[in-house]
């Protein structure tokens, strides 16, 4: 067991940390996945950084440390390095993405390299200077056993802190996947819980409405729509029974934005182009753009230039405009398409875009169809009159 360096400080103070996901795909952002994977090993360094600057007395890893056994094992040894690096000692549970099985991750003689860092294999209380542990390290993939069930600090004289990785109860899924009560603190009789699986930052009180548990989310995000990911918590319990003090550090490098915009009003695509332009860290930016709502003609343009600013500015982006709706009142564009076989074209596309039911409308010719070709049509009757 790595030795600690807890005798010198008043309190207890260090850093969790959960779901690094290192070796993940992302295959979602395309040709920059290879940034967004290299990120992830910078954000751990970051987490060092953290613990080292607030002179953490340790750092727990909560599990899923790698998206799962099977990657590459040259990052293994750069995990392996970066957490190798914390002058104190590292203390790393498995998840259900990298569960304790032979053959895994955790066989890599890496581990065996770097003295501070220990991976928790049994189940069983880890005594340190001031407090205790209590490791609940995953052996399989899934369960619907609560993984914090063996813990029994009630009667401890010390700090005593949990490490686990489940799914806080009242979390809505499919299926329970490691299910942890939302009393587990008290039941277990802990000061803190420390638990992962979860990518969003979140606490959760006890019944005296104390922070007695916590996912830190992961390090850096993974997805858009993650609530508040990309940190890592910073804790500190100045005596068995005393409030644990919970402060998230930002250790994210990129930053990841959703925009659910609703077209209602002219002008509300200027808005928008105008609040894209003045983003000052779109190099470093991650953007889904959804429009929905009602577009004209004349506003062509403006679309297509919010296209090329996420595209020429951003790290990656997005632009959606498949649930646009042309304005159905809006009949100008009509006469600027060439009398003929495109106008006619024209109309029939404005009759399959409608909400109206119709009789001969193909199946294949659906409402969003419709609007998406209607679109089309309307930025090349634009660019025609240019």
């Amino acid at each position: 067991m790595a030795a600690n360096r807890l005798t010198n400080f008043p309190m207890i103070r260090f850093v969790h940390t959960a779901d690094w996901q290192i070796g993940m795909k992302a295959a979602h952002v395309g040709a920059v996945g290879e940034r967004v994977r290299e990120e992830r090993l910078a954000a751990g360094q970051r987490v060092v950084e953290v613990a080292t600057r607030n002179n953490a007395g340790f750092i727990l890893v909560t599990g899923d440390t790698f998206e799962d056994n099977a990657v590459d094992r040259v990052l293994v040894q750069r995990v392996a390095d970066i957490l190798g690096a914390f002058a104190g000692p590292v203390f790393v549970i498995s998840g259900n993405h990298d569960p304790l099985v032979p053959g895994s991750v955790w066989d890599h003689p890496a581990w065996k390299s770097q003295s501070n860092v220990s991976i928790i294999r049994q189940a069983i209380p880890i005594p340190l200077d001031g407090c205790t542990l209590y490791p609940s390290p995953l052996f399989e993939k899934y369960s619907q056993k609560d993984p914090t069930r063996w813990i029994d600090a009630g009667q401890s004289n010390v700090i005593s802190i949990g490490v686990a990785h489940g799914t806080v109860e009242g979390i809505a899924q499919d299926e329970p996947d490691y299910p942890i009560p939302r009393d587990a603190s008290k039941r277990c009789g802990l000061d803190y819980l420390a638990i992962g699986h979860w990518h969003s930052t979140a606490t959760y009180n006890d019944a005296a409405g104390v922070p007695r548990m916590a996912y830190s989310g992961t390090h850096e995000t993974t997805k858009f729509g993650e609530r508040d990911s990309g940190n890592c918590l910073l804790v500190e319990i100045e005596k068995r029974g005393a409030v644990p003090k919970l402060t998230p550090i930002r250790t994210g490098g990129l930053t990841w934005l959703s925009m659910e915009e609703d077209l209602k009003e002219p002008g509300d695509l200027a808005r928008i182009r105008q609040s894209i332009e003045a983003q000052t860290d779109a190099a470093i930016s991650l953007l889904s753009l959804n429009f929905r709502g009602f577009v004209s003609p004349t506003d062509q343009t403006e679309l297509a230039r919010i296209d090329e600013i996420v595209r020429a500015r951003f790290l990656y982006g997005r632009v959606d405009s498949s649930a646009l709706i042309p304005r159905p009142e809006d009949d100008q564009w009509l006469a600027k398409v060439p009398a003929g076989v495109m106008r006619e074209v024209a109309v029939r596309l404005q009759e399959l875009a409608s909400t109206a039911n119709i009789a001969d409308r193909p199946e294949y010719a659906t409402q969003e169809v419709g609007n998406r070709a209607m679109l089309e049509l309307y930025r090349l009757v634009e660019e025609g009159q240019s």
